[in-house]
């Protein structure tokens, strides 16, 4: 069994973007810059806004961070998402989420410019991915290729099952290892005994949100596991994956804190610089 460190290539990834930063300022004279919205006070919030602070000034990207009241309105927010589409000084926006119940969140980030959409969200981007086509990338599934790309895993012709149907990682997930020759096999609540079906997959990826969900029995012997899970039970951080029983079947396993959850902010970054060099191509 070995880990895959999600720190290691996130860190990887974040010096290389630092370098490109560095060359594009020499030779276009400005930085590229990710503008973040956080509306209201929740803590898990600004907890992931700061993270990402952080990394974009290590990287050499900057930012504008935008902070608004929890009171306010759907048309409030969106006139501020507008603004950033239209200021030319803009290459990524993000809206941190969650938003305030009274806030319709699908209408505020699909919002969000397509070629600014650097958390790739917006029905755009999932459009133009469904269909084969050049897409901005939700960044944990896009972290995760990335880590199975790192590790030399080829996905050609192999059983890959996502566990977990959500917008932000489970569909994308499914489409983005097809792209790369996966058959691929989506599973959710309301799967019929759904560890015959886990254990089918050379590449497991459990996005389902429940601490030490799957368990020994739902894995086959010498699979790869990609646990995007982040809980809390009695004994601390835990991801969707039973570890300690799991990880010995495993070829390949992510640790949980410190697998996909480092690479999420890195191709957040990846996408703005991206973005970034399109707009300046």
């Amino acid at each position: 069994m070995e880990l895959l460190d999600g720190k290691l290539v996130s860190k990887q990834i974040k010096e290389e973007l630092k370098i490109e930063v560095e060359s594009l300022v020499a030779k276009l004279g400005v930085a590229p810059t990710l503008a973040i919205v956080l509306v209201g006070n929740v803590e898990a919030s600004q907890i992931y806004v700061r993270n990402k602070l952080k990394a974009a000034k290590l990287t050499g990207i900057n930012t504008n961070l935008v902070t608004l009241p929890d009171t306010i309105t759907t048309e409030e927010l969106l006139k501020v998402v507008n603004e950033l589409n239209a200021d030319e000084a803009i290459d990524g926006i993000i809206v941190q989420l969650p938003l305030p119940k009274q806030v319709d969140e699908a209408a505020v980030i699909n919002a969000i410019q397509t070629e600014k959409d650097v958390d790739g969200f917006g029905i755009s981007n999932k459009g133009r991915l469904f269909c084969g086509m050049d897409a901005v990338k939700s960044a944990t599934p896009f972290g995760i290729m990335k880590l199975l790309e790192a590790y030399h895993i080829d996905l050609t012709g192999k059983s890959a099952v996502v566990v977990g149907r959500s917008n932000i990682v489970g569909k994308p997930m499914a489409m983005m290892l097809l792209q790369e020759n996966a058959t691929v096999t989506i599973c959710h609540s309301r799967t019929k005994d759904l560890g015959s079906v886990t254990k089918t997959a050379d590449v497991l990826v459990v996005a389902i949100g429940k601490a030490k969900f799957i368990k020994a029995d739902m894995v086959k012997d010498g699979a790869v596991v990609v646990d995007v899970g982040m809980n809390r039970d009695e004994s601390g951080l835990c991801g969707d994956v039973d570890f300690e029983n799991v990880a010995p079947k495993c070829s390949y396993i992510t640790p949980v804190p410190g697998g996909v959850g480092p690479l999420t902010i890195a191709m957040l970054l990846y996408n703005t610089v991206s973005a970034f060099k399109k707009r300046h191509a």
